[in-house]
């Protein structure tokens, strides 16, 4: 009886898909008809709390809309952004959806999907003060904040000669920032477009980078769930579903670099 359960959601789980992957690849929970989803919740406009304390942003959409193709109920696991990675590898959840750049560093622990969103880093200061950095050089000597462990870290780190602050995530950062702690920030450019225009932030965005691709993180060994994921992927930016949640939060398609 329990191997015929086993089956029989591993169908549920990939009825909507090509093919179905091995069950010893997939993780246990997708065999309970649940996928879930590591993110922050603190990042807007991807993952954040709205004023009535629902859940919402471009991340928690796409990861709804990918669920829904796999025929899966997502279930989100809030956390700071400075464990995430951690938390998955110790199997919290199976998935990242979260804006995680695809880097060569973290390829060698963890998988990734295909890109699924290209965005580009950019330098963000206060909008008071004549402070107008170009490149990531520009901010040697000054004290900048970055979300410990992200891609925007490793980038300031390898610039070098920059006091780098590290915080949990991109709210405390943005909060020094806006009270002149630090000097600059560095974050992803569609977070700083959103935050410009929907919230009174006393913050502009400056230079920026080169563009990232971001990608659903899972563990190395689930094979089967980045294929089905990667399928998922594909059908809603051909059904239009990816296209619509994109506009709906940016106004344009960030699926393309």
């Amino acid at each position: 009886m329990k191997h015929l359960f086993l089956m029989s959601a591993l169908v549920l789980a990939s009825s909507s898909l090509a093919a179905t992957a091995p069950a010893a690849t997939m993780p246990s929970t997708l065999t309970q008809g649940t996928l879930k989803i590591g993110m922050e919740g603190t990042y807007p406009p991807f993952t954040y709390k709205d004023a009535k304390g629902n859940l919402t942003g471009f991340d928690v959409d796409i990861s709804r809309a990918i669920a829904a193709k796999l025929n899966l109920k997502p279930e989100f696991v809030l956390t700071e952004w400075s464990g995430i990675i951690a938390g998955l590898q110790a199997g919290k959840y199976d998935v990242i959806v979260n804006q995680v750049a695809i880097t060569p560093e973290r390829q060698k622990s963890i998988g990734f999907s295909e890109p699924y969103v290209y965005s580009t880093p950019q330098i963000i200061v206060k909008k008071s003060g004549n402070f107008a950095p170009k490149t990531l050089a520009d901010l040697k000597g000054k004290r900048v904040g970055s979300s410990l462990g992200s891609n925007y870290e490793a980038q300031l780190k390898a610039t070098g000669g920059i006091n780098i602050l590290t915080y949990p995530g991109a709210a405390e950062v943005l909060a020094d920032l806006a009270t002149g702690r630090i000097d600059a920030g560095y974050n992803d450019r569609l977070l700083v477009s959103y935050l410009i225009k929907s919230q009174n932030l006393p913050i502009r965005g400056a230079g920026t980078g080169n563009a990232d691709a971001m990608g659903i993180a899972l563990k190395k060994t689930n094979t089967g769930l980045k294929t089905a994921i990667d399928k998922a992927l594909l059908q809603i930016k051909a059904d239009g579903t990816y296209a619509k949640i994109s506009r709906q939060w940016f106004g344009q398609d960030v699926s393309k670099p």
